[in-house]
């Protein structure tokens, strides 16, 4: 994928000049695709464009984060061998400023795990386009500067 050849997004609702880089780790490309059909290239029209990297394993998603390109991660907590809220709690624990992480649980119940990792958010699967979208534009709000 080539840098430095991002053009401007040209709507007076952002100020932003590159996509969103969304980072997308699963072992399973069924769930990866779930994900970035569920949001789209734009999860809500006060956001520029989203760009998706899609990982699925846990070096790959070091490299990528300690990169520093990625404006947030959602990472499938049922991911083998490298599950997503052990990866994210080691993001948070190494990385100065890491950008938001979104942990998709195995059920509702096991939220309370996603806690541990330090994640912002998580979100159960099946995935709920809907609830995904809700927290993907919470987060990524905070990456965007405000318009005045």
């Amino acid at each position: 994928m080539a840098t430095g050849s991002i053009a401007a997004v040209n709507d007076s609702t952002s100020t932003r000049t590159a996509p969103l880089r969304v980072l997308v780790y699963s072992d399973d490309v069924n769930t990866r695709q779930q994900v970035i059909l569920a949001l789209g290239r734009r999860p809500h029209p006060d956001l520029p464009e989203v760009e998706y990297v899609e990982v699925a394993t846990e070096p790959v998603v070091i490299s990528n984060m300690d990169a520093g390109s990625i404006d947030l991660a959602i990472l499938d907590g049922e991911a083998v061998p490298a599950g997503g809220m052990g990866i994210a709690k080691q993001l948070k624990d190494e990385i100065y400023r890491c950008p938001p992480v979104v942990v998709l649980t195995g059920r509702p119940q096991d939220a309370w795990l996603a806690t541990w990792s330090r994640a912002e958010a998580a979100v159960p699967h099946p995935i709920d386009p809907i609830q995904l979208a809700e927290t993907v534009v919470t987060l990524l709000r905070s990456r965007v500067p405000a318009t005045t």
